[in-house]
Formats: structure tokens, C-alpha cells, sequence
């Protein structure tokens, strides 16, 4: 499945609609990186409200996008870890280490907006 990527402003917004395969994650990545290039973005939204489970390669895979895109000079941000999910990825000793998250995309954009405009204060 095709995730959506939009562009707004100098930010990049994928919002995953429903469990994605591997292959899909994968491709997410791949878009991501190749877009940030392109548009010269900033920032990156992660939107992952729609997710109901992160397992260990979708754990895996949101960290080497966060990396990934640093290296190519934009922060990123995940948004919408809905509660139950968090919690399994604790007891699951699942981390997504120093990579930002916020609760929904307007917190998201806030941080964002504090991180690429010079303030240097770090999210959750």
C-alpha cells in the first residue's frame, strides 16, 4: 500500500492509513529520503495514528528513516503513538531511541516549528 506524503511548507507529512507490510516500510523509506532531497524539507511527520501494533522491523524501520533523513539535514518527528501501542512496545522493550514524538500532527508541526527555527528545545 501506497502511503500518502505531503508537502506543507517546508515539512514532509507521511500519514500511514492502515498496517503496512514490510515491503511497504521499506518503500515508505524510500520515498522519504528521495522527497527530502528533493524538496530540501526540513522536517519530517510521521503520522502512525491508524496503527494498532508496531512490531520490531516497523520499530526498526521508523529509526533508520529518522536517521536517514538527519543525515540529509531534516529533523523528524512521529506523531499519533496511540496508548495501547505504547504500552505493548514497552513491555516489548521496543524504543524508538532519540527520535521526537508527539501526540497528534499540530504538536507535531509545533516541534517542528521550534527545532527549524532555531529554538534547539527537543520533544518528548
Amino acid at each position: 500500500m501506497l502511503v500518502p506524503i505531503l508537502k506543507q511548507s517546508n515539512y514532509l507529512i507521511a500519514s500511514i492509513q492502515s498496517e503496512l507490510s514490510d515491503d511497504d516500510l521499506l518503500r515508505l523509506r524510500g520515498d522519504l529520503v528521495k522527497q527530502v532531497s528533493k524538496f530540501r524539507s526540513t522536517g519530517v511527520i510521521i503520522d502512525v495514528t491508524a496503527l494498532d501494533v508496531m512490531d520490531s522491523f516497523a520499530t526498526r524501520t521508523l529509526r533508520s528513516i529518522a536517521h536517514m533523513v538527519r543525515l540529509r539535514g531534516a529533523e523528524t518527528v512521529i506523531v499519533g503513538i496511540q496508548p495501547e501501542v505504547a504500552f505493548a512496545m514497552v513491555q516489548l522493550g521496543l524504543k524508538l531511541e532519540d527520535i521526537a514524538t508527539a501526540l497528534d500532527l499540530e504538536e507535531g508541526l509545533a516541534f517542528l516549528d521550534r527545532r527549524t527555527k532555531g529554538d534547539g528545545r527537543r520533544g518528548r
